[in-house]
C-alpha cells in the first residue's frame, strides 16, 4: 500500500509517506514554509493543511495524489466531545472540529486528483502509539504509552502492541491533562505555550523542587493507570511571569516541583503498564515524551528494561503513525525507522549550483569532516548542513551548529549567536563506543530523548555541554549510519583528545530549523557563524564578507564562480 499520512488539526502540522510499510519521506510543514510549527495552535487556524510537505512527499516518490491508496488524517472528529463537556475553555473548539470534519474535501483541493474517500481519520492516539509501536526497532511484543495535551476527547493512551495489532488499555478523560498543564505553567513563566516547554524542563534545572509536594495536590496518578492534573493555581506558588522578563529562583523552583509531580506520575503510570503486559520494552510519544529528563527517570526507575521514544513525538509524529496504522491495518508488513534523516537534500551538483547562484565564495576541500574538524579546534563555530534534514524537533548530524565543547564560554557565545535565552543548554554528541567512557544513563542514544550523567573526569574537560546539575542531553553517533559525523568527531579527537562535539540545532530563536540551501545561506550570512560545511563545501565567513579590489571584472567579462569571484583561484 502506498499510504500518506497527514497531521494538521492542532500543531506542528507535517506530511508521511510509507510505501509497502517502509517509511519512504516524512517532512514537517514548518521546513517548508518556515514558520515555527507551523502554525499556532488555536481553531482558526485548524483548516491549515501540510500542502508543502505532502507535496513533497509525494514528488519523493515519483507519485501523484491519485496514486494514493489511502491517506491517513490524525484526528477522529466522530470521538470527539463539546469543549463544554470536557470542562474546556474553549468556545471555539466547534470550529475546529468543522475543520476536522471537511479536512478530506480540503486535502481533494489541495491534492487534485486525490479521492476523497481514500481519506481516512485514524484517532490521535492511536495515531501517536502508531509512530512508536510500529517505528521501534524489534517492538513486535511492546508497551506504548502516549502523553500530550489533548486528543479527541482524551489526553492520554496506555496500549500494547502484538504483532500488526495495538490495544488499547486505558486512557484517560480530559480535562485530565499533564500536557496542558505544563502547557499552562509554560505560559505561567513567560514563555509560548504549545511551544517553550522545552524551555522549562530547562529552568528546572537550576531551581529546587521544594514546592513538590503542595503542587502533588492537583497533580498525581490514581493508581489505575489514570491520573489528576487540573487547575493548578499558579499563582499561589509564584507570580505570573511578562515575556522577556529575567527568571527568578522562585520561578526555577516552581519549574523544578512541577517537572519533579510530572515525573512521579508518568513513573506510576509506566508500573500500572508493566503490570498489565510484563513487557520489556516501552515505546513513547506524544508531546510529553520530548521530556527527556522524565524520560531518563522512567528508564533508569521504570520496570521497562528498554525505552525508546519516537524522535518526532510531538503532533508531527501522528502524521507517520497515522500511514503506518493504515498500512498495517491493510496487510502491510511495517518497518522500523531506520533514522530521523527523512526529509529533503540535496546532491553535489545541487548544492554547488545553489552557492554559484548566490555568489558565495566556496571552496571544495579534500575532506569536509577535516577542515570541520580542525576550525572546530580553533574554537570557529560551524554550521553543517548534510545529507536528509531531520524529522522531529531535534538536529541530529544533518542541520546543526558545532563548536568545540572544551570552552565554557561556547555555550554563552552559542546562545548568543542563536538570539535565545542563557539558561538554555546544548547537547555533546559523541562516537557509540565512547559514549559509555563518558556519559551514564540509556545508551545508545541516538535520538537526543534522554539525559545522562557525566562521569567525574569529564565534568571539566567538556564544560560547554554539561548542564548545571552535571547532566547533558546526549546524542551517539552510529558509524555505519552516520559516516561523515563519525569521521569528523574522529578527527576532531586526534587534534583535541576529545570525543565529543557540541550539537545544537541549526537556526535562530524563533525560527524552525534549516531545511534547504537557501536557509543555511540566510542563517550563515545573518549570524556570526564561522564556517558554513554544506555538502562536500565550505564557505568561511571572512572569504563571504571580504570582497578584494583587484577580483573586479570589467562590464561584460565572463562571471566566475565561488572562491574565484573572491580570489581568482580554482574551486
Amino acid at each position: 500500500m502506498r499510504v500518506l499520512g497527514i497531521n494538521a488539526l492542532f500543531h506542528d502540522p507535517a506530511a508521511a509517506l510509507v510505501i509497502d510499510g517502509h517509511t519512504v519521506a516524512a517532512a514537517e510543514e514548518e521546513r517548508f514554509s518556515r514558520r515555527k510549527h507551523g502554525k499556532r495552535p488555536v481553531p482558526f487556524a485548524a483548516w491549515e493543511l501540510p500542502c508543502k510537505s505532502a507535496a513533497w512527499c509525494l514528488a519523493e516518490a515519483g507519485l501523484r495524489p491519485q496514486d494514493i491508496d489511502a491517506v491517513a488524517y490524525s484526528f477522529d472528529p466522530d470521538l470527539a466531545k463539546p469543549a463544554a463537556d470536557m470542562e474546556l475553555d474553549d468556545p471555539w473548539d466547534p470550529l475546529r472540529l468543522t475543520y476536522a470534519r471537511e479536512a478530506p474535501s480540503f486535502l481533494c483541493d489541495a491534492l487534485p486528483g486525490l479521492d476523497r474517500e481514500k481519506v481516512h481519520f485514524v484517532p490521535h492516539h492511536m495515531a501517536h502509539a502508531a509512530s512508536s509501536a510500529f517505528a521501534a526497532p524489534h517492538a513486535e511484543r511492546s508497551s506504548v504509552l502516549v502523553v500530550d495535551g489533548r486528543g479527541e476527547s482524551t489526553s492520554h493512551l496506555a496500549a500494547r502492541r502484538r504483532g500488526a495489532a495495538v490495544e488499547p488499555l486505558h486512557s484517560q478523560q480530559l480535562p485530565h491533562s499533564l500536557g496542558l498543564v505544563y502547557e499552562e505553567l509554560t505560559e505561567h513563566l513567560g514563555f509560548l505555550r504549545s511551544s517553550d516547554e522545552y524551555k522549562v524542563m530547562a529552568l528546572a534545572s537550576y531551581g529546587r523542587p521544594r514546592m513538590a509536594a503542595e503542587l502533588a495536590r492537583y497533580v498525581h496518578s490514581t493508581g489505575d493507570g489514570g491520573f489528576v492534573a487540573k487547575d493548578v493555581p499558579w499563582e499561589s506558588f509564584a507570580p505570573r511571569a511578562r515575556p522577556g522578563q529575567d527568571w527568578t529562583q522562585e520561578q526555577a523552583d516552581l519549574a523544578a516541583g512541577a517537572q519533579r509531580v510530572l515525573e512521579d506520575t508518568l513513573l506510576d503510570m509506566v508500573r500500572w503498564l508493566h503490570g498489565r503486559t510484563h513487557d520489556e520494552l516501552l515505546t513513547m510519544a506524544g508531546g510529553v515524551a520530548l521530556n527527556c529528563v522524565a524520560n531518563s527517570r522512567l528508564a533508569a526507575e521504570g520496570p521497562f528494561s528498554r525505552v525508546w521514544v519516537q524522535p518526532a513525538a510531538g503532533d508531527a509524529g501522528t502524521a507517520l503513525g497515522g500511514a503506518l496504522a493504515l498500512a498495517s491495518r491493510g496487510g502491510d508488513a511495517t518497518e522500523p525507522m531506520g533514522g530521523a534523516d527523512l526529509g529533503r537534500q540535496w546532491d553535489e551538483a545541487q548544492l554547488r549550483e545553489w552557492l554559484t547562484t548566490a555568489g558565495v565564495p566556496f571552496e571544495r576541500p579534500d575532506d569536509v569532516a577535516e577542515t570541520v574538524a580542525q576550525a572546530l579546534a580553533e574554537d570557529a563555530i560551524v554550521a553543517w548542513f548534510q545529507g536528509r534534514s531531520e524529522y522531529g524537533p531535534r538536529a541530529l548530524g544533518h542541520r546543526s551548529l558545532l563548536a568545540h565543547p572544551g570552552r565554557a564560554e561556547n555555550l554563552e557565545r552559542l546562545n548568543d549567536v542563536k538570539g535565545r535565552e542563557q539558561f538554555r543548554p546544548v547537547a555533546p554528541m559523541v562516537l557509540k563506543e565512547r559514549a559509555p567512557e563518558i556519559f551514564e544513563g540509556p545508551l545508545p542514544s541516538p535520538y537526543m530523548l534522554f539525559v545522562h550523567d557525566v562521569r567525574p573526569a569529564w565534568l571539566d574537560r567538556i564544560p560547554a555541554v554539561v548542564h548545571t546539575d552535571g547532566t547533558a542531553r546526549i546524542q551517539t553517533v552510529d558509524r555505519e549510519q552516520e559516516p561523515l559525523v563519525a569521521r569528523m568527531l574522529a578527527a576532531f579527537e586526534r587534534r583535541t583528545g576529545l570525543p565529543v562535539v557540541v550539537n545544537t540545532s541549526l537556526n535562530t530563536a524563533g525560527r524552525p530549523m534549516v531545511d534547504d540551501p537557501r536557509d543555511a545561506l540566510e542563517c550563515f550570512g545573518s549570524s556570526p557563524v564561522d564556517l558554513l560545511a554544506i555538502g562536500p563545501y565550505v564557505v568561511r565567513r571572512a572569504s563571504f564578507f571580504h570582497r578584494p579590489e583587484e577580483t573586479a571584472q570589467p562590464a561584460g567579462a565572463p562571471r566566475p564562480e565561488g572562491l574565484d569571484a573572491v580570489r581568482g583561484e580554482p574551486t
